[in-house]
């Protein structure tokens, strides 16, 4: 039976520590699908769209990977998929709190899906998208952050920032 998995998040804008996830998982699992998720709570620097083609270049030199975007309910995506595993990215025992309570309550309605914690590499455990938005609002230079298309992109537009 293939294995499928999720990989779950607003990646505004990807970075190299969610690359860094996504490349390990992707050996974990037969095929691994990173998916966009429209959070109404969050105003996005970049669309939908935008985030989920910014994900395929960056990501287009793993075979297994593939990119697609969804809103609504996580168990229902993932069943819809015919997956039943989550990987979520930790960078911190903060991260690593807010994810084992949203795991446990996947698992409560949906007993089937099994969530995957992953601990990003030490070189990126202090890298978040918001940061990134930041660092690069005030003049900062991303590029040991983000994937070159992610910094051409944000560059490109750094006065919306």
């Amino acid at each position: 039976m293939k294995q499928i998995a999720i990989c779950p998040g607003s990646f505004d804008p990807i970075t190299n520590g969610h690359l860094d996830i996504f490349e390990r998982a992707s050996r974990m699992f037969d095929e691994l699908i990173v998916a966009v998720f429209h959070n109404p709570n969050k105003k996005p620097l970049f669309t939908m769209e935008e985030r989920v083609a910014l994900l395929a270049e960056a990501t287009g030199h793993i075979p297994n990977i593939r990119i697609d975007s969804f809103s609504g309910l996580l168990n229902v995506y993932v069943r819809e998929k015919n997956a039943n595993i989550i990987v979520r990215g930790l960078r911190a025992l903060s991260d690593f709190e807010y994810e084992f309570q949203r795991a446990l309550l996947i698992k409560k309605i949906d007993p089937v899906i099994e969530t995957v914690f992953m601990m990003t590499s030490s070189e990126y455990s202090f890298v978040s998208s918001s940061g990134i938005k930041e660092l690069a609002k005030f003049g900062g230079v991303i590029t040991d952050f983000v994937p070159s298309c992610v910094e051409r992109e944000i560059m490109r537009r750094s006065a919306q920032i």
